[in-house]
């Protein structure tokens, strides 16, 4: 019988967190024990293994390929090793939560929901990350993140929060110099804001003698977030299609002024909660995903 390797699982969290601190010796601080001792057990794992996992320099610790996939193993295993104690202690929510989300977003919806999560949930330590990057959950041991827009295809299991209706929106400023556009052909003559991930020429989609159309656009400003955006079109410097919940306020106060709503064809903005699968949620997880569906189910820019 094969003998059952007890030190598997300490070997896992040891490899992750020199990772994760860049360097023996810092591990070896967070984990209190000797740097030789850290050295020693990824000695161990990596010729246990009959592979380098990890290429080390005076300057630099890197991950080889083998690294990598045994890294994200790891943190999967982990991560269930984690879930397998909570619901053998009777699936209490606690622990770390670690949420990633983009700034406005979490600034307007996450933000406000987090004190009340507390409230009921006071032995979950949350852990905010707000970005406009889109991190990877395994690399960055985030637990669930909050996108909105499309979602690439990926591994990752998603849970829809919510949408926003989209709106053509531009400062008066910018249109005191232009005419406004009554169709959506007119946007060819305008600076429209267009998104930098999208690497095919931008259109925007209209409605127009009863069928959707894609109306190509362009401009000389790129932006990659919704909050630029926004500000760029603030500043008279084009026209702007951005999720209602970044503008609504500017368009209730006269700033930004929507363009072509007749011609919207309910033009929506996504938002889900992501996380990776492979195994139970983590009670802390789920508490929080359904406290963001409670929550945001009640927002009139979230229907």
């Amino acid at each position: 019988m094969r003998r059952i390797l007890m030190e598997r699982s300490g070997e896992m969290e040891v490899f992750a967190r020199v990772v994760q601190d860049g360097g023996f010796s810092a591990a070896a601080r967070n984990l209190d024990i000797t740097p030789s001792a850290v050295s020693k057990l990824i000695a161990r794992l990596e010729a246990r293994l009959g592979t380098r996992l990890l290429v080390r320099t005076t300057r630099a610790l890197t991950l080889t390929e083998e690294g990598e996939a045994y890294l994200h193993a790891a943190l999967r295993i982990l991560q269930e090793l984690n879930d397998a104690e909570q619901q053998a202690a009777g699936g209490a929510v606690r622990g770390r939560l670690r949420i990633n989300t983009t700034i406005p977003f979490g600034t307007m919806f996450v933000a406000p929901a987090v004190p009340e999560f507390i409230v009921r949930n006071p032995n979950v330590i949350v852990d905010l990350s707000f970005t406009d990057d889109v991190v990877d959950l395994i690399a960055e041991r985030t637990d669930v993140a909050i996108r909105v827009g499309n979602l690439p295809d990926s591994g990752l299991i998603a849970r829809k929060l919510g949408q926003s209706r989209r709106v053509v929106c531009a400062a008066p400023s910018y249109l005191t110099q232009r005419p406004h556009p009554a169709t959506p052909s007119d946007l060819e003559r305008h600076d429209c804001l267009t998104f930098n991930f999208r690497r095919e020429r931008p259109t925007w989609p209209f409605m127009l003698e009863g069928r959707e159309i894609a109306q190509p656009v362009k401009g000389n400003i790129i932006v990659n977030n919704g909050e630029t955006m926004k500000q760029m079109a603030l500043a008279g410097v084009g026209i702007a299609r951005v999720g209602l919940f970044h503008v609504a306020d500017e368009i209730a106060a006269g700033r930004l002024v929507p363009l072509l709503e007749e011609h919207n064809p309910g033009d929506l903005e996504l938002v889900h909660a992501v996380y990776v699968g492979g195994g139970p949620l983590p009670h802390r997880v789920r508490a929080f995903i359904d406290h963001m569906v409670s929550t945001l189910n009640g927002s009139p820019l979230l229907g």
